[in-house]
């Protein structure tokens, strides 16, 4: 099921925090704390801090995402 009234942005990990957490500063230029989506936790894709990432930004809280794709 995929929600696709979600705003897809690009942005780059800077900072990896526990429980699968990470600071992603967006091209637009603020923070979002976002986490892994559950297709990358079960094929196991690595997210590192330089990471560049798509990340769906959620709608109640503009602060929040989840990465759903790590770009190369």
């Amino acid at each position: 099921m995929q929600n696709n009234n979600l705003e897809k942005q690009p942005g780059q990990v800077i900072e990896a925090l526990p429980s699968l957490l990470f600071k992603v500063k967006m091209e637009t230029g603020r923070e979002v704390l976002a986490h892994l989506a559950g297709r990358l936790r079960i094929n196991r894709i690595k997210v590192l801090p330089g990471d560049r990432v798509l990340v769906e930004i959620s709608p109640y809280d503009e602060k929040r995402g989840r990465i759903v794709y790590r770009l190369k």
